[in-house]
């Protein structure tokens, strides 16, 4: 039997599927603790959630992407290469 053959993105797109990733899962956290701290665990919270999730990934999407390279390189003066 043949295995179904999955599309992948092309190599060159990796930092750019990096940064979404990163980005939609780091701001799904920390917009969902801060909306808990900022309105306690309340039914509001899961109104409020989403659209403080929306506007975070907005700004850290972009962000990641020109502030990663920034990071690789810095980082790349601190850790030795193996």
């Amino acid at each position: 039997m043949s295995e179904a053959r999955t599309r992948r993105l092309p190599a060159r797109l990796t930092p750019l599927a990096t940064g979404f990733f990163l980005t939609l899962i780091m701001t799904f956290v920390v917009s969902g603790v801060s909306t808990v701290l900022a309105l306690g665990v309340t039914d509001e919270v899961l109104a409020r959630w989403p659209v403080a999730w929306a506007m975070s990934w907005l700004i850290a999407f972009p962000t990641v992407l020109v502030v990663l390279p920034i990071v690789r390189r810095l980082v790349g003066r601190f850790v030795e290469a193996h």
